[in-house]
């Protein structure tokens, strides 16, 4: 049984499951998921919690499948919690959740939550992972992407009780606010509580704002490629600069750049050879917001262009590598800001109201 996050406390108010699954990449929702499902638990008298971190092949699991056996003298009800971080419980981990899954039926004395990290496609029609999600529900947590972002931070003031002003200053507000914390909703969820020791409930003016939030922006290599190709100007130098701030490496900002533009560059070349744009995306396995994106930029992204973007991306390798070109900055991050740049301007190249609006 899968459950949206966010309805897991609708369902949680109809009753429990003897098992629960949360699997993803987002810490704050995935702790917020599970203490909501403790809270419920201990309102039906779970007073016990056992908990146990799989780590390395040689894990005990016999000591989870005892825990999940025994209760305590002082107890009738039990929480038992299995993390497994690196997502791959093994030979022996697979068939004990199998196991587990399997006695969560009908079991009303212990309530299992088996934390993951975010699981791909082969894992989750696993045989493991498919019988937790037969006897039990389980819970897909997805991070916020930038474009949910504001909304997600205007909820989350709402309750408690406070909110931005209203129209545009408003959502200038709330987008300042979203690039201070993008890519660390930890963070983020850490500076809206500060808001509600600073401030009383009511409307938030801007300037409030801006004197409380700090810049704990935290940036993904690969949410650059996708900044680039919708031809985000600010948003992308902002990344590059927190990129390099962290430490990031030149070189696998460059391949990542590079990579959307060889994969442009091979989908165009099949187009121009016949082939629907569906088929070409589809060989040059390119899918999910990358495709969208594709979609909208190759039929107007010219030949030359992206002949001189690969060029470009030719050049900058050698850069980052040490190599000094004419023309060309000798520093690689100023290389790759030139060259993200370039590709800019062909996601700017598409219809202005295809394209999400970021500051």
């Amino acid at each position: 049984m899968q459950i949206p996050l966010n309805q897991l406390g609708a369902h949680l108010h109809k009753g429990l499951r003897s098992l629960y699954t949360l699997h993803g990449d987002e810490p704050l929702l995935q702790q917020e998921a599970q203490d909501a499902i403790r809270a419920a638990a201990r309102a039906q008298g779970y007073t016990e919690r056992s908990s146990h971190t799989v780590a390395g092949a040689h894990f005990d699991w016999s000591a989870v499948l005892a825990a999940g056996g025994s209760l305590s003298l002082f107890a009738d009800k039990q929480i038992l919690e299995i993390r497994i971080p690196s997502g791959k419980p093994g030979k022996d981990g697979a068939s004990a959740l199998q196991q587990i899954a399997a006695q969560a039926d009908g079991n009303d004395s212990t309530l299992t939550i088996v934390l993951l990290p975010r699981l791909d496609k082969a894992t989750r029609t696993g045989a493991w992972f498919s019988a937790l999600e037969a006897h039990g529900a389980t819970v897909q947590i997805d991070p916020v992407e930038r474009a949910a972002l504001p909304q997600w931070i205007a909820q989350r003031l709402a309750a408690q009780g406070q909110r931005v002003a209203p129209g545009e200053e408003g959502q200038r507000t709330l987008q300042f606010f979203a690039d201070r914390v993008e890519g660390n909703l930890l963070a983020a969820h850490q500076e809206i509580q500060k808001l509600a020791l600073l401030h009383p409930p009511g409307e938030l003016a801007w300037e409030q704002v801006e004197a409380a939030v700090l810049n704990v922006a935290r940036y993904d290599v690969f949410k650059l490629s996708e900044a680039v190709l919708c031809g985000q100007v600010a948003r992308v130098q902002r990344m590059l600069d927190g990129l390099q701030a962290e430490g990031e490496a030149e070189v696998l900002v460059h391949w990542a750049l590079a990579e959307d533009i060889r994969a442009l560059k091979r989908v165009k070349d099949a187009m121009n050879a016949g082939k629907p744009l569906p088929m070409a995306l589809r060989e040059n396995r390119i899918w999910g917001a990358k495709e969208r994106l594709y979609e909208r930029l190759l039929p107007q992204a010219g030949d030359a262009q992206l002949a001189r973007l690969v060029h470009s991306a030719h050049v900058v390798d050698g850069i980052v590598k040490g190599l000094k070109v004419p023309d060309w900055p000798t520093s690689g991050w100023q290389a790759l800001s030139r060259l993200a740049l370039q590709m800019c301007r062909l996601g700017q190249s598409a219809a202005p109201a295809a394209r999400p609006q970021f500051r």
